[in-house]
C-alpha cells in the first residue's frame, strides 16, 4: 500500500489514507469489495438495497465486512426517493445501520431529512451525494457532515442538469463549505490531482472499479467492461427526468427507442428497467440485458486486478501528475 500523499478534510473525516471514495455500486458493493476498499486506504460503501426485502441479510453482510476489515470503520449507501411512501421500506435498514454502529453512511437519490436525526444520534457520519450544486446547498442545511457532487459524466444517475465536472467541481468548491468529494468521469490519479486542484477534498470513483477482483460480477461482464471505450454508454430515461447513464446494450437501445417514439406510459418500460435484469447480467455475464450502470471513466478499467493494486496505481499516477506540473513551473 502506498504512503499517504495527500491530507484533506475528507481523509481526516473518514480516517483514511487516500482521498478516494468508492461509491456504492448497486448489487455489486458487498462486504468483500467494501472491505477491500477500506483495507487499501480508501472508503467504501455497501449498498443497502442490494438486499431487497432482506434486512437481516444486510445485517449479516455488515458483520462480514467488519470481520474482513479487522474492525476498521466502513460505510453503507442508502438511496432515498422523493416518491410518497417509498422511503418507509428503508426503515429497517436505517435501524440496522444504527444498531450495528456503522461509522459512515452515503445517502443519495432524494432528501434524507427524515432519517438524518436518527443516523446522527447513532453516531453515523453522513455524506450526501447530489447531482448539482443547487442540491448541495440545500443538503448543507440538513446537518450532514460532507457532500459529494457528481457531474454529468457519472455512471448510474447523474441528474438532469448534466453539467460536466470540469465546471461543476469548481462551482461546488466555491459554494460548498462542508468537506467535498466530486465524482463522475474520475478514473485516474490525474483526475484525483485535478479534483484537489479544483478545490475538492476527494474524488469518488465508481465505473473505474468495476473490474476489481473483489467485484463479484461474472468474468464475461468484467471482460466487456475492459473492452468498453468512452463512447459505450448511453443516457436513457430522460423522458421521465430520471437520467440513467448505462452500458449501451440491447436493453438501453430498446428504452431509447421507446423514448424517441414519445412513449410516456411507464408500464411499457417496467420490464426493461427492472433491477432483476441487471443482477442476472452480473450473475450470468450476459451483458446485453439490463440497464447496467457505466460511465465513460470505465474506459480506464483496463484489466482485472485487486482493489489495492488499483489504489496504488491511482496514487502513483497522482504523484506523476504532480511531478509533471513541477517540471512546468517557471523557477
Amino acid at each position: 500500500m502506498r504512503s499517504q500523499l495527500f491530507r484533506t478534510r475528507i481523509t481526516d473525516l473518514f480516517g483514511i489514507r487516500h482521498p478516494i471514495l468508492c461509491g456504492g455500486l448497486f448489487w455489486l458493493a458487498d462486504a468483500r469489495y467494501v472491505a477491500a476498499a477500506v483495507n487499501a486506504g480508501s472508503m467504501g460503501f455497501m449498498t443497502a438495497l442490494s438486499f431487497p426485502d432482506d434486512p437481516e441479510g444486510f445485517r449479516a453482510e455488515i458483520r462480514k465486512c467488519r470481520a474482513l476489515t479487522g474492525g476498521k470503520p466502513f460505510g453503507v449507501s442508502i438511496a432515498f426517493s422523493d416518491r410518497p411512501g417509498v422511503n418507509e421500506r428503508l426503515t429497517p435498514y436505517i435501524e440496522i445501520t444504527a444498531e450495528e454502529k456503522v461509522a459512515f453512511v452515503e445517502t443519495s437519490g432524494g432528501n434524507p431529512a427524515q432519517f438524518v436525526g436518527d443516523l446522527k444520534a447513532a453516531g453515523c457520519v453522513i455524506i450526501h451525494k447530489v447531482p448539482a450544486v443547487r442540491y448541495a446547498l440545500s443538503a448543507q442545511k440538513l446537518g450532514v457532515d460532507a457532500i459529494t457532487v457528481v457531474g454529468g459524466e457519472a455512471g448510474g444517475h447523474p441528474g438532469v442538469y448534466m453539467v460536466g465536472n470540469i465546471v461543476q467541481a469548481a462551482l461546488a468548491a466555491d459554494a460548498v463549505t462542508l468537506p467535498l468529494a466530486v465524482g463522475g468521469g474520475m478514473g485516474t490519479g490525474r483526475h484525483l490531482v485535478t479534483a484537489l486542484a479544483l478545490g475538492a477534498d476527494a474524488m469518488m470513483v465508481g465505473s473505474r472499479m468495476l473490474t476489481a477482483t473483489e467485484i463479484w460480477g461474472h468474468e464475461r461482464y468484467k471482460q466487456r467492461m475492459i473492452e468498453a471505450n468512452e463512447l459505450d454508454n448511453r443516457v436513457v430515461m430522460k423522458a421521465f427526468r430520471a437520467n440513467h447513464r448505462v452500458l449501451d446494450n440491447a436493453t438501453a437501445k430498446a428504452v431509447d427507442e421507446l423514448e424517441s417514439r414519445g412513449e410516456r406510459d411507464f408500464e411499457k418500460y417496467r420490464d426493461l428497467v427492472s433491477g432483476k435484469l441487471v443482477r442476472r447480467a452480473y450473475e450470468t455475464g450476459d451483458w446485453s440485458q439490463g440497464l447496467i450502470d457505466l460511465g465513460p471513466a470505465g474506459v480506464f478499467a483496463r484489466e482485472i486486478k485487486p482493489v489495492e493494486e488499483i489504489m496504488d496505481q491511482l496514487i502513483d499516477e497522482a504523484a506523476a501528475a504532480i511531478g509533471r506540473i513541477e517540471t512546468l513551473t517557471v523557477p
